[in-house]
């Protein structure tokens, strides 16, 4: 039994307080009939502007340059050809080959730095201005709005019952939709395998089961993307839209509204001056919506940065029109930073830009050191399995081996070979073969050397391969291998 003397603490009375009970709410129940709930389709307004003639321009570009590089001739072959049938991608004058992986490697390297160094200075411009599933989505609303109309005429044709003419604008729009989406694929297959001969085959029915498989599937696909999923491929499916947010800083350009300038927004006749707007309450933005109906994704820009934006400048340049048509300041919408929003300036050069391009520069150096210090042939040995060693008919110890010499240069050479570190011994096989561009020669080759020669049960020699290029370089590998006894 315990006992507590007076005036202790545990003697001490606890205030009690009354607490009104949490209500918990629960959550509503989901009205089932929403879950799968078709989207709201979005009807995107053409717009004129510079930076949408930029855009036209900049995806006409490479548009161009998608199309005519597969038909590009280069010392007698295609220039580009990515043949993953021989395991050979011909890059002009380069020749890679499986082993050639670092340079792949690289590649991707560099190519994710710039991604990231243009998106930390820029934001998303790539998806706005280099995306092939944005410009194929423009070129598809471009037929759209030629067959059926502006953005007023399609949603009201939308709303009409089928009738002859609907069908017919319906009926070109997806023609020309699939015959974009048939060439856009032919032209990608045309990477993979010799592209003219593609054409000839495809059209004759004689092509390869997976060329012809190949050629369907991306048909599909593009026609899929850029005619009916759209948007939905920015912001549901593409990985790059969830992780732009942790290269983004306050520095960042990215389109943006300025909410000091545009609240309240509220329309207003055009008589209305500019210095009179304080009086009567309202920012400069005349809430005409022009921003939310030239938008591809469908977003309203005023509402801050949103995951959503590919930072295309559509809606700038719908908004410097207003502007200009109200006779106000340009740049209500703009590509700023939260920065200068905020009143203050932009940092250019800060650590962690700075940092991508250093690495960017570092990983492009070591691209172009492989590409230069690139040795256009590679040997391998294979030893003879059935047997490690033979003594012949002279009493010499002879090794077998098959040589295997790479020309991954993209022209005829005559390579020597030759033995390095035995001091005496016989070579049985072909010393000088010719091996064709591209091409792998397998030579079967025998090495006997007297065995008072040997002072080890495994002595290590080299191969040693050369030959001459036509400007007189010499191009040399030597491979090891080794000559076992006993």
């Amino acid at each position: 039994m315990f006992s507590f003397s007076e005036g202790s603490p545990m003697n001490d009375q606890i205030p009690v307080k009354n607490v009104t009970p949490v209500k918990v709410h629960k959550p509503e129940k989901l009205d089932e009939s929403k879950r799968y709930t078709a989207r709201d389709r979005i009807y995107v307004r053409s717009v004129k502007g510079p930076l949408e003639n930029f855009r036209r321009f900049f995806g006409f570009f490479f548009i161009a340059l998608f199309v005519a590089i597969p038909w590009i001739q280069y010392d007698g072959h295609q220039a580009v050809l990515l043949n993953i049938v021989d395991q050979r991608f011909t890059i002009f004058s380069l020749t890679l080959w499986p082993q050639d992986l670092t340079l792949l490697a690289y590649i991707f390297i560099v190519s994710a730095f710039a991604l990231f160094f243009v998106t930390t200075f820029a934001g998303r411009v790539w998806c706005g201005f280099m995306c092939p599933q944005t410009t194929w989505t423009y070129i598809y609303v471009w037929f759209e709005e030629f067959f059926e109309g502006n953005r007023n005429k399609r949603i009201k044709l939308d709303e009409r019952p089928m009738d002859f003419d609907k069908f017919w604008r319906k009926a070109a729009k997806h023609t020309a939709w699939g015959l974009v989406a048939l060439l856009t694929a032919m032209t990608f297959v045309g990477y993979f395998t010799p592209v003219a001969q593609l054409y000839v085959d495809f059209f004759t029915f004689n092509t390869s089961f997976w060329a012809g498989f190949s050629i369907i599937f991306f048909t599909v696909c593009t026609y899929g993307n850029a005619g009916w999923m759209r948007e939905i491929m920015c912001t549901h499916m593409c990985p790059y839209a969830r992780f732009q947010s942790a290269m983004f800083d306050k520095d960042t350009f990215t389109v943006s509204y300025d909410a000091n300038r545009g609240e309240q927004r509220g329309p207003r006749s055009r008589k209305l001056a500019h210095e009179d707007l304080a009086k009567k309450g309202l920012g400069e933005c005349i809430d005409c919506n022009l921003c939310v109906q030239v938008c591809p994704t469908g977003i309203d820009i005023r509402n801050g940065l949103q995951y959503e934006c590919i930072n295309c400048g559509a809606c700038v340049d719908a908004c410097n029109g207003v502007m200009e048509k109200m006779d106000y300041p340009k740049g209500l919408i703009s590509f700023t930073s939260e920065h200068e929003l905020a009143g203050g300036t932009t940092h250019i050069v800060r650590p962690k830009l700075v940092g991508y391009l250093v690495v960017l520069l570092v990983m492009c150096g070591l691209l172009v050191a492989d590409i230069v210090t690139r040795v256009p042939l590679e040997v391998d040995i294979i030893r003879d399995r059935n047997s490690l060693y033979r003594e012949n008919m002279n009493g010499d110890i002879e090794n077998v081996y098959t040589l295997k010499v790479l020309n991954k240069s993209q022209t005829e050479h005559t390579y020597t070979i030759k033995v390095e570190g035995l001091a005496e011994y016989e070579y049985i096989g072909e010393q000088v073969v010719t091996v064709g561009g591209g091409e792998v020669y397998s030579l079967p080759v025998s090495v006997a050397t007297d065995p008072y020669n040997l002072s080890d049960r495994v002595t290590e020699i080299y191969f040693n391969v050369s030959t001459t290029e036509a400007d007189g370089t010499v191009v040399e590998v030597s491979e090891p291998s080794k000559f076992i006894y006993r």
